[in-house]
This record gives structure tokens, sequence and C-alpha cells, in this order.
């Protein structure tokens, strides 16, 4: 009886540390997301003073959780890690209990931006695992008392959970969870037919299955297993804002909306979301860029998070003539959120052709001229399947071996 309760034990726990795993795992594979969701819960309790310290609070949470969940699976320092583990969810119960009541426009964040989930359910996701952190660990003293676990995966999982932190500090992640991913198309390629005339207004079909509606275009009529329903008229751009086609909300230094701008052929866009804090040399690396852009054939596009017509007051004074009228002549002015969504580097580099994603790049190895060559003498299509299989392969194997790892050694 007491073994079957003891296996019962282990077996909540490691429920308990696959959560935290993976909830600490993703948000170490996207730092700035992490310290944007510390953000937000310091601005809602009305300490954003600390903003400039987010980014050490989040990945020091992310770290946590991650390697405290590596310990619950691996069974090592059980009685620190059951202690550790427990706070951390009563901290959390307490965090999303407060939200649910309040209700405010963000999400908890728990699992970064891979899965969005309401206060409810955070808060209900929080009394499970409150409940099996219970049923695991209490008492604590009879729990600590096991077996001792594996060191040596646990340090190995451990000592790669900070290298993929490092990695992903000086990177973009391995895989993208905003909306602004390889399957991103842009919503301006969307409402623009190929003249770049408006489409004002668009059918579309509603089909029932299983007793849920959805809608198809007369292009993506769905199989015969659905039932056709009726048919409306509808706004395209409205249509399309419903199918969640994001858009680059930017307008030149008039303050008029230029989203068309980057749904043309080969657009490479340089996103700067905190301008303030771009070093001068930085600026020389952008100006040189966009002439690389532009003589490659590409339609260069530097969007900054500034007010119209300040990007002057933005560069060196003493940048010579030929840079600054390069960058003053591509700037264009969007907000924070979405350039930070759009690349998570502090200058980023996204190439888009037609209105579809099609490669990113971090501050630290923006393409050089050669570079920029190459891409534009090969396919986007298969441009794009090359850097979001890399990606994908990359993001899946390292949770599979992490596991391997931790079952298996």
């Amino acid at each position: 009886m007491k073994v079957g309760y003891n296996r019962l034990r282990r077996f909540a726990a490691i429920l308990v540390g696959l959560v935290f795993f993976v909830s600490g795992t993703l948000k170490l594979m996207d730092p700035v997301g992490a310290s944007l969701i510390v953000k937000e819960y310091l601005n809602f309790f009305h300490i954003g003073f600390l903003g400039g310290a987010s980014m050490g609070i989040g990945i020091t949470f992310a770290l946590l959780e991650a390697i405290s969940g590596t310990a619950l699976i691996t069974g090592r320092y059980r009685k620190f890690f059951a202690i550790l583990t427990s706070c951390l969810i009563a901290f959390f119960t307490l965090l999303t209990l407060i939200l649910w009541i309040a209700n405010p426009s963000f999400d908890c964040g728990c699992f970064g931006e891979a899965i969005h989930l309401t206060h409810a359910q955070s808060f209900l996701k929080n009394l499970v695992l409150l409940g099996l952190s219970a049923l695991a660990f209490i008492p604590f003293k009879e729990y600590g008392q096991g077996r001792e676990g594996k060191l040596v995966p646990f340090y190995l999982v451990s000592a790669s959970l900070v290298g993929l932190l490092i990695y992903s500090y000086v990177n973009i992640p391995l895989k993208d969870f905003t909306p602004y991913n390889f399957n991103t198309r842009l919503l301006a390629a969307e409402i623009l037919d190929p003249e770049g005339d408006n489409i004002d207004y668009v059918t579309v079909f509603i089909y029932e299955k299983n007793g849920e509606e959805g809608s198809f275009t007369e292009g993506q009529l769905p199989d015969s297993t659905w039932t056709f329903v009726r048919s409306e008229t509808m706004l395209k751009e409205d249509h399309y804002r419903t199918e969640n086609f994001p858009d680059l909300e930017f307008t030149d230094a008039e303050g008029n909306f230029c989203n068309e701008l980057a749904a043309g052929e080969h657009v490479m866009v340089c996103s700067v979301p905190e301008p303030s804090k771009v070093k001068d040399g930085k600026w020389s690396e952008i100006a040189q860029f966009i002439s690389n852009a532009t003589e490659n054939g590409f339609t260069p596009l530097l969007l900054v998070c500034a007010e119209p017509g300040s990007i002057a007051s933005l560069i060196p004074g003493d940048m010579d003539a030929v840079s600054r009228y390069t960058i003053e002549n591509s700037a264009y002015y969007s907000s924070f959120k979405t350039l930070i969504s759009l690349n998570r580097s502090p200058v980023g580099i996204t190439y888009f052709n037609e209105g579809d994603l099609v490669r990113k790049w971090h501050q630290g190895n923006m393409p050089s001229a050669e570079d920029l060559a190459w891409l534009r003498s090969n396919d986007t299509t298969e441009l794009t399947i090359s850097a979001d299989t890399r990606g994908n392969l990359w993001f899946e194997a390292f949770f599979l071996y992490c596991i391997a790892v931790m079952v298996l050694l």
C-alpha cells in the first residue's frame, strides 16, 4: 500500500515538474518576451519604476521554473526543490487570483507567447498544480527522505538551459510564437489586389460541422464533411482581421499610414523599438545595411518607435551627410508593441516578400552585402521553408534531448 502511495506521489511530482520545465524553458527561449510580461505586472501593481530590472526578474523566474522542473523530474535535491516549487505555486496562485478578479487586458504569460490562457484558466491551472504539489510533497520531511535522484542528468539539463538562455539573448528565438512568425502574411497584402487597389468587399461562405460554424472564401472551401449554411458579404478588411492577419502599422513623417509599403516585393524592414538606446556605431551599420539592401534590389524600410518626423534628433549629430540622408529617407514610425513583436532584437531585420514573412535576423548577424545578393537570387518560398524547418527542428530537438537525458540517463 505504501509503495503504491509513494509511486503516486512521485508521479504527481513529475507532472508538476513537466509543467514547470516547459513553462520556464519557453520563457528562456524568449527572454525579451519574459521581460515584457514582467513589465506588464510591474505597471499593473503601480511599481513601473522597477521596469529597468524587468529583464533580470523575468530571466530569474524562468530559470527557477525550468531548473525546479528539472529537479522534480530527475528527483535531485528533493526537499529543497519541493519547498521552492510549492512556494512558487502558492505565489502564482495568489497572483492569478488577483488577475482573475481585476481582469486586466494582458494575460498571465505562464507559457510565454506559446500558449495564451484567460485569467480564469490560469487560476484553475495553478489550483490543479497546488493540489498536485500537496499530494507530492506534503509532508516535506518524508518527501526529502526518498532515494536521491540523478545527479548527472540534473546538471546536464541545467547547463543546457543556461546555454539556451545565452543563445536566445543574442539571437532571435528558436521558434517564433509572436504574430509575426514564418506563417505570417500581412493584412495589407490581403486587402490589396495585384494592381494595388483596395477591394472593399468579399463573399464569405458559412459552413457547419459538429455544431460549429466556420467561414471560408471562394478559393478555400472546406471538404464534403462540412454543410453549407449561408453566404455573407462583408468588408474584406474586416474579414481578414478576423482571420488573424497581422499588419505593420507605420506612418511617414506627416503621420500618413503606409502599411502597404511592407506588402511589396522584396522588402527589408529594419526595426528599432527603442532608438534612444541604439549606439552611434549601430546607426552607421543601419545606414550601411540600407545602402546594401537598395543596391541588391530590396526596398528598405526603417521603422522606429518615435514621434513622426523625429528621426533627425535620434541619430548621431556627427554622422556623415550620406549616411544621415540614407536613414532619414528610409525612416517610418510605428509603436513599440508592433516593433518588439515583429523582431525581438534591439535592431532587427525582417524580410518580407509580397506580404509574406521570409526571414529574421538579430542585430548581431545582420545580412552583409554578399548575404543580400544571395537572398535576392533565391526563391523566397524555399528560404522561408528552410528557416522555419530549421528553427522547428532545433526547438523540438532541444526538448527531446532534455526529456531523454532526464528520463533515460
